[in-house]
């Protein structure tokens, strides 16, 4: 695949259902607002079957799955319109996993040595290659993205958690 070829396949917007979305806190609607940016500045998102991007995209909850709306570029007739979804129960154990390290990290900051903040992060971002990993895993087949986009999506799929 040429250079022009990955550039085309890249999202382009992503929306997060508001009515899929919990209240979160401050810290937490900082991840997610980094999240977007820095998915919307650099991103590698490849739907199966289509020809060309970018794509908006869509995330949110749907009978206990997570819905990923996808739409290309082009007129109504010839875009690519997909929607994909996924079973969240292979994502649970690491979504409170990666949670409670979250809260004990948040927590770190205002109270703890820098060594122990270190320790909290190197296992927060840990979970955080695990919950991508299982991403990439689970849209094999459908949507072949690379490690930095997947990790962005896995803070967004977290961001529809964070419900408690």
């Amino acid at each position: 695949m040429s250079t022009d070829d990955r550039a085309s396949h890249r999202i382009k917007s992503i929306v997060i259902d508001e009515d899929s979305l919990a209240a979160a806190s401050r810290d937490q609607e900082q991840e997610r607002q980094v999240a977007i940016f820095d998915l919307l500045d650099a991103n590698y998102f490849e739907p199966v079957e289509a020809q060309a991007g970018p794509y908006d995209i869509k995330l949110s909850l749907i009978e206990n799955r997570l819905a990923f709306d996808i739409a290309g570029p082009g007129p109504v007739e010839e875009r690519y319109e997909r929607r994909h979804l996924l079973s969240l129960s292979p994502f649970r154990g690491v979504i409170k996993d990666y949670f409670m390290i979250c809260d004990s990290y948040y927590a770190a900051i205002r109270n703890s040595t820098p060594q122990q903040i270190e320790a909290l992060d190197m296992g927060r971002r840990g979970l955080h290659n695990e919950g991508s990993s299982l991403l990439r895993e689970r849209l094999d087949g459908k949507v072949k993205t690379d490690l930095d986009t997947a990790r962005r999506l896995f803070t967004l799929i977290c961001a529809l958690h964070w419900r408690g």
